[in-house]
């Protein structure tokens, strides 16, 4: 059998590298996209080249990295480089099998005719992760090559993460890119009109709740990816896509390999448990108990699920704001609420279940934000759905969600929340409303209510804009 000749690599690295020859445009399938928000959060490292370090992009499959990486690219040429300066190597690509990243580095000047030592180039691995012992590889790149920026991505989060922080002290910067806010979403479709971002903080306001609410329910129901939101086709059977091409390749392919699960069907079945009671409290014994699965086995694939971003554990508090020894109790969150209705079916705004769905949405977004410690608070007589604790596990804020009105008329009915506040020494707290916007005192407390629509896209819009995150956004 022949083996694959060396000018047939070059050939392929030069069709992957379109913008080579010609007008030096990336691929139309990523010029026609809109540039993500978070572009003016990641291009900067792209072109931090003062510190020795690779970029590697990480997140869940189909958040546009393979995009995000071409806007890079279309960026770099835009500011002035040399576009054959701008190489791009789909590593899972089977002609690539067997190169180490040496090689392919040596590929890549041969195949652009230009010498790194006379123009700095940049470098974009994509889907690293299909590379044996890749960080290792990397690493050593980086400390011999400092006139090439090595930029990386992966949909194989969880490993990469594990890696980068193994093998790449030092040398790597991380950047984790989420399924898209509710911000992004209004963004790509070009509608951020609907909310006034000029208003004072911590909230903002919109001219119309009521169409805005409906593109928060898509958003809950079709949002978190790119490709969805511009496709009526995908929009019209999401379990076809989400579920075959990003879930079940999850499930079925990336934590099977990684960490070597055997029985794909139990963990299939738990993962569906969970995402129809995201935002639910449930515990191992629970779990265990309606699956016969052993509760060491649970824990573990949540821990699986959870590394590559399909769900959060939010732990629970007491009315002390003090953690458990036993986290017996828990909440599972999907990191993308969009997951459930591919799992299951679209939900109307009437439905029982859009108050926890609303629930999903608002904590997906403080996903993103980095924020630690996010917990809930539960005792017998109430509970808290957000609280933020301190390093000290003082609260800093906290928000109750709901998905109704009918609390601004009658504040009195949160007591326990009132409550909770009072007994922990919180001066402000949020709570989610339908479409009302009100302010009422109680003794020295101050309760905001905002739109769930309204919080949801305050958070995502402020971590874009690096504005103050420390009261409710």
């Amino acid at each position: 059998m022949k083996a694959i000749p060396r000018e047939q690599v070059i050939l392929r690295i030069q069709a992957e590298n379109v913008w080579w020859a010609g007008d030096h445009r990336i691929p139309d399938v990523y010029n026609g996209y809109r540039k993500r928000a978070y572009f003016g959060l990641f291009f900067p490292l792209v072109r931090e080249t003062a510190v020795r370090r690779a970029v590697l992009l990480m997140g869940p499959r189909r958040v546009g990295k393979t995009v995000l990486v071409h806007h890079v690219i279309r960026e770099l040429m835009a500011e002035g480089i040399d576009p054959k300066s701008c190489c791009y190597l789909s590593v899972d690509h089977p002609l690539y099998n067997g190169c180490g990243l040496e090689e392919l580095v040596e590929y890549s000047v041969a195949a652009s005719g230009v010498d790194p030592a006379s123009s700095r180039k940049y470098i974009v691995f994509d889907e690293i992760q299909y590379l044996k012992n890749w960080e290792v590889h990397l690493k050593s790149l980086v400390d011999r090559h400092p006139e090439i920026q090595f930029i990386a991505s992966g949909s194989a989060a969880a490993a990469l993460r594990m890696k980068s922080t193994e093998s790449g002290a030092g040398r790597f910067t991380d950047f984790i890119l989420p399924p898209l806010t509710f911000h992004e979403y209004l963004d790509l479709l070009g509608q951020s009109e609907l909310v006034d971002t000029g208003t004072p903080s911590p909230f903002y306001q919109t001219r119309d709740i009521e169409a805005l609410n409906a593109r928060f329910l898509d958003y809950l129901n079709y949002g978190g990816y790119p490709e969805v939101i511009f496709s009526e086709i995908i929009r019209s059977d999401p379990a076809r896509y989400i579920k075959s091409d990003i879930i079940d390749k999850v499930l079925l392919r990336d934590l099977p390999s990684l960490y070597g699960i055997h029985d794909i069907q139990e963990l299939n079945y738990l993962f569906t448990s969970l995402a129809y009671n995201t935002g639910n409290e449930v515990s191992l014994e629970e779990l265990a108990m309606n699956s016969g699965v052993a509760k060491n086995t649970i824990k573990r694939y949540m821990e699986y699920l959870e590394a590559a971003f399909l769900i959060k554990i939010v732990h629970r508090i007491d009315r002390n704001s003090r953690r458990f020894v036993r986290a017996n109790f828990f909440k599972v969150y999907l990191t993308n609420p969009s997951i459930r209705s591919a799992l299951f079916s679209p939900i109307v705004e009437t439905d029982e279940n859009m108050g926890g769905l609303a629930e999903t949405g608002i904590f997906s977004q403080w996903f993103h934000t980095g924020v630690p410690n996010l917990y809930y608070a539960r005792w017998k007589q109430g509970e808290i759905d957000i609280v933020n604790l301190d390093a000290q596990s003082k609260p800093i804020w906290a928000v109750e969600v709901k998905w109704t009105d009918r609390y601004v008329s009658r504040p009195i009915e949160l007591k326990t929340l009132i409550d909770y506040c009072d007994h922990n020494g919180l001066k402000d707290v949020a709570v989610t409303t339908r479409t009302k916007h009100a302010e009422f005192d109680s003794g020295d407390l101050k309760i905001s209510f905002v739109p769930a629509s309204i919080y949801c896209f305050t958070v995502g819009y402020n971590l874009i804009m690096g504005r103050n995150r420390q009261l409710f956004a």
